[in-house]
Protein backbone atom coordinates (compact mmCIF):
# COMPACT_ATOMS: atom_id res chain seq x y z
CA UNK A 1 0.00 0.00 0.00
CA UNK A 2 1.24 3.53 -0.68
CA UNK A 3 2.41 5.33 2.41
CA UNK A 4 1.59 8.93 3.26
CA UNK A 5 4.49 11.41 3.18
CA UNK A 6 5.91 12.49 6.54
CA UNK A 7 4.83 15.77 8.05
CA UNK A 8 6.93 18.87 7.59
CA UNK A 9 8.31 18.49 11.10
CA UNK A 10 9.68 15.05 10.38
CA UNK A 11 7.22 13.35 12.74
CA UNK A 12 4.31 11.57 11.07
CA UNK A 13 0.79 12.35 12.18
CA UNK A 14 -2.75 11.61 11.07
CA UNK A 15 -3.16 14.95 9.25
CA UNK A 16 0.01 15.02 7.15
CA UNK A 17 -2.02 15.10 3.95
CA UNK A 18 -3.33 18.56 4.83
CA UNK A 19 0.24 19.97 4.58
CA UNK A 20 -0.49 22.52 7.30
CA UNK A 21 2.72 24.44 6.81
CA UNK A 22 2.36 24.80 3.05
CA UNK A 23 1.18 28.27 2.09
CA UNK A 24 -1.78 28.30 -0.26
CA UNK A 25 -1.73 31.77 -1.82
CA UNK A 26 -2.79 34.54 0.57
CA UNK A 27 -3.34 32.42 3.67
CA UNK A 28 -2.11 34.77 6.39
CA UNK A 29 -4.98 35.04 8.84
CA UNK A 30 -7.23 33.07 6.49
CA UNK A 31 -9.78 30.70 7.90
CA UNK A 32 -8.54 27.68 5.94
CA UNK A 33 -4.96 28.32 6.95
CA UNK A 34 -5.96 28.66 10.58
CA UNK A 35 -8.05 25.52 10.37
CA UNK A 36 -5.20 23.58 8.80
CA UNK A 37 -2.74 24.79 11.40
CA UNK A 38 -5.17 23.98 14.17
CA UNK A 39 -5.75 20.49 12.87
CA UNK A 40 -2.02 19.97 12.51
CA UNK A 41 -1.48 21.03 16.11
CA UNK A 42 -4.18 18.71 17.33
CA UNK A 43 -2.57 15.98 15.31
CA UNK A 44 0.60 16.47 17.32
CA UNK A 45 -0.60 13.73 19.64
CA UNK A 46 1.99 10.98 19.48
CA UNK A 47 -0.31 8.55 17.74
CA UNK A 48 1.84 8.31 14.60
CA UNK A 49 -0.35 7.48 11.65
CA UNK A 50 -2.94 6.11 14.05
CA UNK A 51 -5.99 6.56 11.90
CA UNK A 52 -4.20 5.72 8.70
CA UNK A 53 -3.52 2.24 10.06
CA UNK A 54 -6.69 1.40 11.95
CA UNK A 55 -10.27 0.52 11.22
CA UNK A 56 -12.44 3.30 12.51
CA UNK A 57 -15.30 2.47 14.82
CA UNK A 58 -17.63 4.76 12.89
CA UNK A 59 -21.19 3.80 13.55
CA UNK A 60 -20.22 1.57 16.45
CA UNK A 61 -21.26 -2.03 16.81
CA UNK A 62 -24.63 -3.00 15.42
CA UNK A 63 -27.35 -5.03 17.01
CA UNK A 64 -25.76 -8.32 15.96
CA UNK A 65 -24.01 -10.28 18.73
CA UNK A 66 -20.34 -9.40 19.31
CA UNK A 67 -18.06 -11.61 17.24
CA UNK A 68 -14.38 -11.51 16.35
CA UNK A 69 -11.84 -13.22 14.10
CA UNK A 70 -8.17 -13.94 14.71
CA UNK A 71 -6.42 -14.67 11.42
CA UNK A 72 -3.11 -16.51 11.78
CA UNK A 73 -1.55 -15.70 8.43
CA UNK A 74 1.21 -18.20 7.59
CA UNK A 75 3.08 -15.88 5.27
CA UNK A 76 4.73 -17.58 2.31
CA UNK A 77 2.32 -20.49 1.89
CA UNK A 78 2.66 -23.63 4.05
CA UNK A 79 2.88 -27.05 2.43
CA UNK A 80 -0.47 -28.83 2.59
CA UNK A 81 1.20 -32.26 2.32
CA UNK A 82 3.60 -31.61 5.20
CA UNK A 83 0.92 -30.22 7.55
CA UNK A 84 -2.80 -31.05 7.31
CA UNK A 85 -3.10 -33.25 4.19
CA UNK A 86 -0.31 -35.84 4.36
CA UNK A 87 0.10 -38.64 1.85
CA UNK A 88 1.84 -41.35 3.93
CA UNK A 89 1.48 -44.11 1.33
CA UNK A 90 3.17 -42.20 -1.47
CA UNK A 91 6.85 -42.32 -2.49
CA UNK A 92 9.17 -40.09 -0.46
CA UNK A 93 9.56 -37.54 -3.25
CA UNK A 94 5.83 -36.93 -2.93
CA UNK A 95 5.05 -37.55 0.76
CA UNK A 96 8.13 -35.70 2.01
CA UNK A 97 10.36 -36.41 5.03
CA UNK A 98 7.72 -36.37 7.81
CA UNK A 99 5.67 -39.15 9.30
CA UNK A 100 2.01 -38.87 10.27
CA UNK A 101 0.02 -39.14 13.48
CA UNK A 102 -3.51 -40.28 14.29
CA UNK A 103 -5.95 -37.60 15.43
CA UNK A 104 -9.06 -37.31 17.58
CA UNK A 105 -11.08 -37.85 14.39
CA UNK A 106 -11.15 -41.55 13.43
CA UNK A 107 -9.26 -42.23 10.22
CA UNK A 108 -7.82 -38.72 9.93
CA UNK A 109 -4.05 -38.30 10.12
CA UNK A 110 -1.92 -35.16 10.03
CA UNK A 111 1.80 -34.36 10.23
CA UNK A 112 3.67 -35.92 13.14
CA UNK A 113 4.97 -32.49 14.17
CA UNK A 114 1.44 -31.26 14.99
CA UNK A 115 0.57 -33.57 17.92
CA UNK A 116 -1.38 -30.98 19.90
CA UNK A 117 -3.61 -30.23 16.95
CA UNK A 118 -4.08 -33.95 16.41
CA UNK A 119 -5.35 -34.28 19.98
CA UNK A 120 -7.66 -31.31 19.51
CA UNK A 121 -8.99 -32.09 16.05
CA UNK A 122 -12.52 -32.75 17.30
CA UNK A 123 -12.67 -28.98 17.89
CA UNK A 124 -11.00 -28.00 14.60
CA UNK A 125 -12.13 -28.00 10.98
CA UNK A 126 -9.61 -28.80 8.27
CA UNK A 127 -10.38 -27.70 4.72
CA UNK A 128 -8.18 -29.68 2.37
CA UNK A 129 -9.63 -28.44 -0.92
CA UNK A 130 -8.94 -24.71 -0.96
CA UNK A 131 -8.61 -23.45 -4.54
CA UNK A 132 -5.84 -20.82 -4.48
CA UNK A 133 -5.56 -20.23 -8.22
CA UNK A 134 -4.71 -16.60 -8.92
CA UNK A 135 -3.31 -16.06 -5.44
CA UNK A 136 0.21 -14.76 -5.00
CA UNK A 137 2.29 -13.06 -2.36
CA UNK A 138 3.93 -9.69 -1.94
CA UNK A 139 1.19 -8.62 -1.58
CA UNK A 140 -0.89 -11.40 -0.05
CA UNK A 141 -4.25 -9.94 -0.99
CA UNK A 142 -6.39 -12.49 -2.85
CA UNK A 143 -7.57 -14.48 0.17
CA UNK A 144 -7.44 -11.54 2.58
CA UNK A 145 -9.86 -9.68 0.29
CA UNK A 146 -11.79 -12.75 -0.89
CA UNK A 147 -11.34 -11.79 -4.53
CA UNK A 148 -9.13 -13.39 -7.20
CA UNK A 149 -8.90 -10.05 -9.01
CA UNK A 150 -7.07 -8.54 -6.04
CA UNK A 151 -3.63 -9.51 -7.37
CA UNK A 152 -1.57 -6.40 -8.18
CA UNK A 153 0.99 -8.30 -10.24
CA UNK A 154 -1.63 -8.87 -12.94
CA UNK A 155 -4.33 -6.28 -12.16
CA UNK A 156 -3.49 -2.56 -11.79
CA UNK A 157 -6.80 -2.01 -9.93
CA UNK A 158 -6.14 -4.79 -7.43
CA UNK A 159 -5.36 -2.40 -4.57
CA UNK A 160 -8.91 -1.06 -4.72
CA UNK A 161 -10.31 -4.32 -3.31
CA UNK A 162 -10.78 -3.88 0.43
CA UNK A 163 -9.68 -6.49 2.92
CA UNK A 164 -12.43 -8.62 4.43
CA UNK A 165 -11.33 -7.12 7.75
CA UNK A 166 -11.88 -3.62 6.35
CA UNK A 167 -15.40 -4.43 5.14
CA UNK A 168 -16.21 -5.92 8.54
CA UNK A 169 -14.78 -2.82 10.24
CA UNK A 170 -17.03 -0.59 8.17
CA UNK A 171 -20.16 -2.70 8.57
CA UNK A 172 -19.73 -3.78 12.19
CA UNK A 173 -17.26 -1.44 13.86
CA UNK A 174 -15.57 -2.46 17.08
CA UNK A 175 -17.39 -4.55 19.66
CA UNK A 176 -16.65 -1.88 22.27
CA UNK A 177 -16.26 1.89 22.07
CA UNK A 178 -12.73 3.21 22.49
CA UNK A 179 -11.14 0.27 20.64
CA UNK A 180 -10.19 -0.20 17.00
CA UNK A 181 -12.24 -2.59 14.90
CA UNK A 182 -9.32 -3.84 12.82
CA UNK A 183 -5.79 -4.55 14.13
CA UNK A 184 -2.87 -6.08 12.28
CA UNK A 185 0.61 -7.18 13.33
CA UNK A 186 2.78 -7.28 10.23
CA UNK A 187 6.41 -7.70 9.32
CA UNK A 188 5.89 -6.00 5.96
CA UNK A 189 2.89 -4.13 4.52
CA UNK A 190 3.05 -6.52 1.56
CA UNK A 191 1.91 -9.31 3.89
CA UNK A 192 -1.49 -7.83 4.68
CA UNK A 193 -4.51 -6.33 2.90
CA UNK A 194 -5.74 -2.81 3.62
CA UNK A 195 -8.86 -0.68 3.21
CA UNK A 196 -8.60 -0.22 -0.55
CA UNK A 197 -11.48 1.77 -2.01
CA UNK A 198 -13.12 2.00 1.41
CA UNK A 199 -10.43 4.42 2.48
CA UNK A 200 -7.52 4.42 4.88
CA UNK A 201 -9.83 4.90 7.84
CA UNK A 202 -10.52 1.16 7.52
CA UNK A 203 -6.87 0.12 7.38
CA UNK A 204 -5.75 -1.96 10.36
CA UNK A 205 -4.18 -0.24 13.32
CA UNK A 206 -0.60 -1.48 13.42
CA UNK A 207 -0.32 -3.57 16.55
CA UNK A 208 3.48 -3.62 16.37
CA UNK A 209 3.49 0.08 17.25
CA UNK A 210 0.87 -0.26 19.99
CA UNK A 211 2.44 -3.13 21.96
CA UNK A 212 5.92 -3.66 23.34
CA UNK A 213 7.27 -6.82 21.69
CA UNK A 214 10.58 -8.62 21.19
CA UNK A 215 12.51 -7.87 17.99
CA UNK A 216 13.46 -10.84 15.79
CA UNK A 217 15.84 -10.76 12.84
CA UNK A 218 14.96 -11.96 9.33
CA UNK A 219 15.72 -15.61 10.06
CA UNK A 220 13.96 -15.84 13.41
CA UNK A 221 16.67 -15.06 15.94
CA UNK A 222 15.65 -13.09 19.00
CA UNK A 223 17.85 -9.99 19.04
CA UNK A 224 17.22 -9.37 22.75
CA UNK A 225 15.77 -5.96 21.98
CA UNK A 226 12.21 -4.71 22.47
CA UNK A 227 10.28 -2.25 20.31
CA UNK A 228 6.88 -0.59 20.03
CA UNK A 229 4.44 0.32 22.74
CA UNK A 230 4.56 4.08 22.23
CA UNK A 231 1.46 4.50 20.06
CA UNK A 232 -0.68 5.80 22.92
CA UNK A 233 1.99 7.95 24.55
CA UNK A 234 1.32 11.66 24.81
CA UNK A 235 4.22 13.88 23.70
CA UNK A 236 6.26 15.83 26.21
CA UNK A 237 4.41 18.84 27.54
CA UNK A 238 0.93 17.58 26.65
CA UNK A 239 -1.22 16.15 29.43
CA UNK A 240 -4.88 15.17 29.57
CA UNK A 241 -5.93 18.66 30.71
CA UNK A 242 -4.21 20.33 27.77
CA UNK A 243 -5.65 17.67 25.49
CA UNK A 244 -9.13 18.66 26.68
CA UNK A 245 -8.33 22.29 25.87
CA UNK A 246 -7.37 21.25 22.36
CA UNK A 247 -10.64 19.40 21.99
CA UNK A 248 -12.45 22.62 22.90
CA UNK A 249 -10.43 24.39 20.22
CA UNK A 250 -11.47 21.74 17.75
CA UNK A 251 -15.12 22.49 18.58
CA UNK A 252 -14.52 26.16 17.76
CA UNK A 253 -12.81 25.23 14.51
CA UNK A 254 -15.76 22.98 13.75
CA UNK A 255 -17.98 26.05 13.41
CA UNK A 256 -15.64 27.54 10.83
CA UNK A 257 -15.67 24.33 8.87
CA UNK A 258 -19.42 24.47 8.25
CA UNK A 259 -19.00 27.26 5.75
CA UNK A 260 -15.65 26.09 4.49
CA UNK A 261 -15.75 22.46 3.49
CA UNK A 262 -18.63 21.23 1.39
CA UNK A 263 -16.86 18.05 0.27
CA UNK A 264 -16.82 16.52 3.76
CA UNK A 265 -13.07 15.88 3.86
CA UNK A 266 -12.55 17.96 6.96
CA UNK A 267 -15.55 16.36 8.62
CA UNK A 268 -14.01 12.94 8.14
CA UNK A 269 -10.70 14.23 9.50
CA UNK A 270 -12.41 15.62 12.57
CA UNK A 271 -14.10 12.27 13.14
CA UNK A 272 -10.77 10.47 12.94
CA UNK A 273 -9.21 12.94 15.35
CA UNK A 274 -12.02 12.56 17.87
CA UNK A 275 -11.57 8.81 17.77
CA UNK A 276 -7.81 9.21 18.28
CA UNK A 277 -8.44 11.42 21.28
CA UNK A 278 -10.94 8.95 22.71
CA UNK A 279 -8.35 6.17 22.45
CA UNK A 280 -5.74 8.36 24.12
CA UNK A 281 -7.95 9.62 26.92
CA UNK A 282 -9.69 6.31 27.44
CA UNK A 283 -7.93 3.38 28.98
CA UNK A 284 -9.41 0.45 27.04
CA UNK A 285 -7.02 0.33 24.08
CA UNK A 286 -3.93 1.07 26.14
CA UNK A 287 -4.74 -1.74 28.57
CA UNK A 288 -5.60 -4.23 25.81
CA UNK A 289 -2.16 -3.79 24.24
CA UNK A 290 -0.29 -3.98 27.56
CA UNK A 291 0.96 -7.54 28.07
CA UNK A 292 2.35 -6.65 31.49
CA UNK A 293 -1.24 -6.66 32.76
CA UNK A 294 -1.60 -10.32 31.86
CA UNK A 295 -0.91 -12.77 34.74
CA UNK A 296 2.60 -14.18 34.59
CA UNK A 297 1.24 -17.74 34.49
CA UNK A 298 -0.69 -16.97 31.32
CA UNK A 299 2.30 -15.30 29.69
CA UNK A 300 4.37 -18.36 30.56
CA UNK A 301 1.71 -20.62 29.11
CA UNK A 302 1.96 -18.88 25.74
CA UNK A 303 5.73 -18.53 25.95
CA UNK A 304 8.22 -15.76 25.16
CA UNK A 305 8.39 -16.20 21.38
CA UNK A 306 7.31 -13.17 19.35
CA UNK A 307 4.48 -15.01 17.56
CA UNK A 308 3.20 -16.44 20.84
CA UNK A 309 3.20 -13.00 22.45
CA UNK A 310 1.26 -11.69 19.47
CA UNK A 311 -1.23 -14.54 19.82
CA UNK A 312 -1.74 -13.62 23.48
CA UNK A 313 -2.22 -10.01 22.45
CA UNK A 314 -4.79 -11.13 19.88
CA UNK A 315 -6.74 -12.87 22.63
CA UNK A 316 -6.54 -9.77 24.82
CA UNK A 317 -7.72 -7.58 21.96
CA UNK A 318 -10.77 -9.63 20.97
CA UNK A 319 -11.67 -10.04 24.63
CA UNK A 320 -11.53 -6.26 25.03
CA UNK A 321 -13.68 -5.62 21.97
CA UNK A 322 -11.55 -5.62 18.78
CA UNK A 323 -13.42 -7.24 15.90
CA UNK A 324 -10.67 -8.48 13.54
CA UNK A 325 -7.01 -9.23 14.34
CA UNK A 326 -4.49 -10.42 11.75
CA UNK A 327 -1.12 -11.89 12.79
CA UNK A 328 1.60 -12.00 10.14
CA UNK A 329 3.52 -15.14 11.11
CA UNK A 330 6.76 -14.28 9.39
CA UNK A 331 10.27 -13.26 10.31
CA UNK A 332 11.25 -12.20 6.82
CA UNK A 333 10.01 -9.01 5.21
CA UNK A 334 10.00 -10.48 1.71
CA UNK A 335 7.76 -13.37 0.64
CA UNK A 336 7.55 -14.89 4.11
CA UNK A 337 9.00 -17.52 6.42
CA UNK A 338 6.64 -20.28 5.18
CA UNK A 339 7.93 -19.94 1.59
CA UNK A 340 9.95 -23.14 1.82
CA UNK A 341 11.54 -23.37 -1.62
CA UNK A 342 14.61 -25.28 -0.52
CA UNK A 343 17.68 -25.53 1.67
CA UNK A 344 19.81 -23.75 -0.91
CA UNK A 345 17.51 -20.72 -1.02
CA UNK A 346 18.19 -18.83 2.22
CA UNK A 347 16.59 -17.73 4.43
CA UNK A 348 13.59 -19.93 3.74
CA UNK A 349 15.03 -23.44 3.81
CA UNK A 350 13.24 -26.51 2.56
CA UNK A 351 10.84 -28.86 4.29
CA UNK A 352 13.38 -30.37 6.70
CA UNK A 353 15.40 -27.28 7.60
CA UNK A 354 12.83 -24.58 6.89
CA UNK A 355 9.37 -25.91 7.70
CA UNK A 356 10.20 -28.43 10.42
CA UNK A 357 11.33 -25.86 13.06
CA UNK A 358 8.14 -23.86 12.49
CA UNK A 359 5.67 -26.68 13.09
CA UNK A 360 6.11 -27.31 16.86
CA UNK A 361 6.02 -23.55 17.45
CA UNK A 362 2.87 -23.16 15.37
CA UNK A 363 1.29 -26.24 16.96
CA UNK A 364 1.81 -24.73 20.41
CA UNK A 365 0.65 -21.26 19.38
CA UNK A 366 -2.53 -22.42 17.64
CA UNK A 367 -3.71 -24.86 20.29
CA UNK A 368 -2.80 -22.61 23.23
CA UNK A 369 -4.85 -19.83 21.70
CA UNK A 370 -7.84 -22.09 20.98
CA UNK A 371 -7.84 -23.59 24.47
CA UNK A 372 -7.37 -20.21 26.14
CA UNK A 373 -10.36 -18.83 24.25
CA UNK A 374 -12.42 -21.82 25.33
CA UNK A 375 -11.44 -21.50 28.98
CA UNK A 376 -12.32 -17.80 28.99
CA UNK A 377 -15.74 -18.43 27.47
CA UNK A 378 -14.81 -16.78 24.18
CA UNK A 379 -14.86 -19.78 21.83
CA UNK A 380 -18.47 -19.18 20.77
CA UNK A 381 -17.74 -15.65 19.59
CA UNK A 382 -14.12 -15.76 18.41
CA UNK A 383 -13.20 -17.61 15.21
CA UNK A 384 -9.55 -18.59 14.71
CA UNK A 385 -8.34 -19.18 11.13
CA UNK A 386 -4.90 -20.48 10.15
CA UNK A 387 -3.88 -20.31 6.50
CA UNK A 388 -1.47 -18.91 3.94
CA UNK A 389 -1.77 -17.69 0.37
CA UNK A 390 -1.31 -21.00 -1.52
CA UNK A 391 0.02 -24.55 -1.18
CA UNK A 392 3.26 -26.21 -2.28
CA UNK A 393 4.16 -28.57 -5.10
CA UNK A 394 3.36 -32.27 -4.58
CA UNK A 395 6.92 -33.17 -5.61
CA UNK A 396 9.88 -32.09 -3.48
CA UNK A 397 13.30 -30.97 -4.72
CA UNK A 398 12.11 -28.00 -6.77
CA UNK A 399 14.43 -25.22 -7.98
CA UNK A 400 17.45 -27.47 -7.57
CA UNK A 401 16.94 -27.90 -3.83
CA UNK A 402 17.16 -31.13 -1.86
CA UNK A 403 13.69 -31.06 -0.34
CA UNK A 404 12.01 -27.74 -1.08
CA UNK A 405 8.56 -27.28 -2.56
CA UNK A 406 7.65 -24.48 -4.96
CA UNK A 407 4.46 -22.37 -5.05
CA UNK A 408 1.34 -24.39 -5.87
CA UNK A 409 -1.88 -22.37 -6.23
CA UNK A 410 -3.83 -25.43 -7.40
CA UNK A 411 -4.71 -26.41 -3.85
CA UNK A 412 -3.94 -25.65 -0.21
CA UNK A 413 -5.24 -26.50 3.25
CA UNK A 414 -6.49 -24.31 6.08
CA UNK A 415 -7.71 -24.81 9.65
CA UNK A 416 -10.50 -23.16 11.64
CA UNK A 417 -11.62 -23.36 15.26
CA UNK A 418 -14.13 -21.63 17.51
CA UNK A 419 -16.63 -18.98 16.50
CA UNK A 420 -19.57 -21.16 17.49
CA UNK A 421 -19.25 -22.98 14.16
CA UNK A 422 -19.49 -26.69 13.48
CA UNK A 423 -16.08 -28.34 13.90
CA UNK A 424 -14.57 -31.79 14.25
CA UNK A 425 -14.63 -32.38 10.49
CA UNK A 426 -12.56 -32.44 7.32
CA UNK A 427 -14.02 -30.59 4.36
CA UNK A 428 -12.91 -31.52 0.85
CA UNK A 429 -10.15 -33.79 -0.39
CA UNK A 430 -7.23 -33.87 -2.81
CA UNK A 431 -6.05 -36.55 -5.23
CA UNK A 432 -3.52 -39.25 -4.30
CA UNK A 433 -0.57 -36.88 -4.72
CA UNK A 434 -2.12 -33.94 -2.86
CA UNK A 435 -1.72 -31.68 -5.88
CA UNK A 436 -5.27 -31.36 -7.21
CA UNK A 437 -8.72 -30.93 -5.71
CA UNK A 438 -10.71 -34.17 -5.80
CA UNK A 439 -13.89 -32.90 -4.16
CA UNK A 440 -15.55 -29.81 -2.66
CA UNK A 441 -13.44 -26.86 -3.90
CA UNK A 442 -13.45 -23.76 -1.67
CA UNK A 443 -12.33 -20.47 -3.17
CA UNK A 444 -11.44 -17.02 -1.80
CA UNK A 445 -14.98 -15.77 -2.41
CA UNK A 446 -16.36 -18.64 -0.37
CA UNK A 447 -14.09 -17.68 2.54
CA UNK A 448 -15.24 -14.06 2.31
CA UNK A 449 -18.92 -15.07 2.17
CA UNK A 450 -18.40 -17.36 5.17
CA UNK A 451 -16.88 -14.56 7.23
CA UNK A 452 -19.56 -12.07 6.25
CA UNK A 453 -22.27 -14.53 7.22
CA UNK A 454 -20.47 -15.17 10.50
CA UNK A 455 -20.47 -11.41 11.17
CA UNK A 456 -24.06 -10.97 9.95
CA UNK A 457 -22.87 -8.73 7.14
CA UNK A 458 -25.33 -9.07 4.21
CA UNK A 459 -23.80 -10.92 1.27
CA UNK A 460 -25.09 -8.24 -1.11
CA UNK A 461 -23.13 -5.52 0.71
CA UNK A 462 -21.65 -3.01 -1.73
CA UNK A 463 -18.99 -0.33 -1.76
CA UNK A 464 -18.01 2.30 -4.32
CA UNK A 465 -14.68 1.84 -6.09
CA UNK A 466 -12.31 4.68 -6.98
CA UNK A 467 -14.03 5.13 -10.35
CA UNK A 468 -17.34 5.71 -8.61
CA UNK A 469 -18.81 2.33 -9.57
CA UNK A 470 -20.69 0.16 -7.09
CA UNK A 471 -19.12 -3.23 -6.35
CA UNK A 472 -20.26 -6.18 -4.31
CA UNK A 473 -18.05 -7.17 -1.40
CA UNK A 474 -18.62 -10.80 -2.50
CA UNK A 475 -18.40 -11.03 -6.28
CA UNK A 476 -18.26 -14.81 -6.52
CA UNK A 477 -18.69 -17.17 -3.61
CA UNK A 478 -21.05 -18.67 -1.07
CA UNK A 479 -20.76 -19.46 2.66
CA UNK A 480 -19.21 -22.82 3.48
CA UNK A 481 -22.42 -24.58 4.48
CA UNK A 482 -20.69 -27.35 6.45
CA UNK A 483 -19.59 -24.81 9.07
CA UNK A 484 -23.07 -23.57 9.95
Amino acid sequence: MPRRPPSCSGHGHAFADFHPRVREGLVVGGRRGMLKAGLAGLAGLSVPGLLRHRAATAGGPGTAPPRSVILLWMTGGPSQIDTWDPKPDRPVENRGPFGTIATKLPGVRICEHLPRQAALLDRITLIRSVDARGSNHEPNTVFQTGNRAAEPRVNPQAKEYPAIAAVVARERGANRAGLPANVGFWRSPSHIAFGGALGQQYDPLQGNAAARLPVYDLVGNDTGRMAGGNLFTLPAGLDIERLADRRALLADLDRLRRGLDLAGTMAATDAFHRQAVEMLVGDEARRAFDLSLEPEAVRDRYGPHLWCRQALLARRLVEAGVTFVTLDLSYHTASGTWDNHGDNIPPYGGISRGLKPLLPLFDHLFTTLVLDLEERGLAERVLVIAMGEFGRTPTIGTQGSTDGRDHWPEVMSMALAGGGLRHGQVIGATDRQGGSIAERPVGPGDLAATLYRYFDVPLDTQYVDLQGRPRFAVEQGAPIAELF
